[in-house]
C-alpha cells in the first residue's frame, strides 16, 4: 500500500495557489483514475481516498491542517495503515523550480518548505519520497516574500507552461511506486 499526499491548505482563498500545487495534483489522479471522490476523515484531519494505481493499492491523501501541520495527518495515516516511509509520496509545491518542471528525491530535507519540516517532525525520518512541482516564476526573484509568493494565483503564462504536469506527475508516481 502507498500513501500518496498531496500538501496544500484547506479553504476556497487558497485553491488555486500555488502553494495548493499537491491539493490539485490529487484531484487530477483521482479524477483520472476514477477513483471514489474525496471524503473528510476527522481522525487523520484530512480528506481521503482509495484505489488502485495499477496493481497497487493507494491511498490519497490532503491534510486539512494548513501546510505548517501536515506531518500530523501523514503521521495518523502512516500509523493507522501501516505503512512503511518508503512507500510515503509527498506531493508539493517548490520555490526553486521554473513553473513546468518537476523533480523527485527519497529522503531529501523540506529546504524551508514548512509542510515537508512538519512530516519530517512527525516521522521522526525524511525517508519518504518527494514529488516537487516548480512554481517558479520572474516575481520570485522580485521583493515579493516567499510565504506571498506561493499564495498568488498562477499567471496565464504559468498556467500555459505547466499543462503537462498533471501527465509528468503521473509518468513519475508510476515509476516510483515500481522502485519502491
Amino acid at each position: 500500500m502507498k500513501l500518496i499526499v498531496g500538501l496544500g491548505n484547506p479553504g476556497k482563498e487558497y485553491q488555486d495557489t500555488r502553494h495548493n500545487i499537491g491539493f490539485q495534483a490529487l484531484d487530477f489522479l483521482a479524477e483520472n483514475l476514477i477513483l471514489k471522490p474525496f471524503k473528510s476523515e476527522k481522525k487523520f484531519q484530512a480528506e481521503i481516498c482509495e484505489g488502485t494505481l495499477g496493481e497497487q493499492k493507494i491511498i490519497l491523501a490532503k491534510p486539512q491542517t494548513f501546510m505548517n501541520n501536515s506531518g500530523e495527518a501523514v503521521a495518523a495515516i502512516k500509523k493507522y495503515y501501516k505503512i512503511k516511509l518508503n512507500d510515503i509520496i509527498v506531493i508539493r509545491d517548490d520555490v526553486d523550480i521554473p513553473v513546468g518542471k518537476i523533480k523527485s528525491k527519497q529522503g531529501s530535507s523540506g529546504a524551508g518548505h514548512k509542510g515537508i519540516a512538519s512530516i519530517i517532525q512527525h516521522l521522526k525520518s525524511n525517508n519518504f519520497w518527494q514529488i516537487k512541482i516548480g512554481v517558479a516564476n520572474e516575481l520570485i526573484r522580485t521583493k515579493i516574500p516567499t510565504e506571498k509568493f506561493v499564495l498568488q494565483k498562477f499567471t496565464k503564462q504559468d498556467l500555459d507552461k505547466a499543462k503537462k504536469i498533471p501527465d509528468k506527475t503521473m509518468k513519475l508516481l508510476n515509476s516510483i511506486i515500481k522502485k519502491a
